[in-house]
């Protein structure tokens, strides 16, 4: 599987991307820059997290203007967005919803579980961060629809307020989420469960 990460002003998560995925597939990640008119030929693009343009007026809002995204608009292959990629895709209008300022109003970083939808299988990987509060005005027309794709183990869990729990969302061949799988994948790491999201993604 050949990967490509999208990186923009901001993105601090792109080096531990490109170790998960090169971890995983064996091959190394092509590195776009985000003011590129031109998408590789790949089969997955990974936007990873961090704050891209410093999350000035919403979190994820502004690099919805570059270039890249137009081009990401365009194709089918598989779209991956972790945490402040996740809030480009919603910003974006690549997936549903919107993510706000977490109900503690306070950076959140530590292991949770999650688990998948709809077979519940459970996963342990880390969150971190402050805009993770995912809302939709309708949460039962995505369940309906089966677009949500993870949420926080048990609702009583839900770290940041989050509709239902809700922290992966998914929309044909684009997935989003806040916990971070490439920090789930080595010995040291609170679990190996990364690649299983990896897996998830291809079933």
């Amino acid at each position: 599987m050949k990967t490509a990460i999208i990186i923009f002003p901001g993105s601090n998560c792109d080096n531990e991307m490109e170790r998960f995925l090169y971890a995983y597939t064996k091959i190394k990640p092509i590195r776009v820059w985000h003011k590129e008119t031109r998408l590789p030929n790949v089969d997955m693009y990974v936007l990873p997290g961090g704050f891209s343009y410093g999350d000035y007026l919403r979190a994820g809002a502004l690099a919805t203007l570059s270039p890249i995204i137009t081009e990401l608009k365009k194709t089918d292959r598989k779209i991956l967005g972790i945490c402040n990629g996740f809030q480009i895709l919603c910003e974006a209008g690549l997936l549903p919803g919107t993510l706000r300022i977490n109900s503690t109003e306070k950076f959140i970083c530590k292991p949770i579980d999650i688990i998948t939808w709809p077979v519940h299988h459970q996963r342990r990987i880390p969150i971190a961060h402050a805009e993770g509060n995912y809302y939709h005005p309708n949460p039962a027309k995505l369940v309906e629809e089966q677009k949500v794709a993870y949420s926080y183990y048990l609702y009583e869990n839900n770290p940041n307020g989050s509709t239902m729990g809700i922290c992966g969302i998914r929309n044909n061949n684009v997935l989003g989420m806040m916990p971070h799988p490439e920090r789930a994948f080595e010995s040291y790491h609170c679990s190996q469960d990364g690649f299983k999201i990896l897996e998830d993604f291809y079933a």
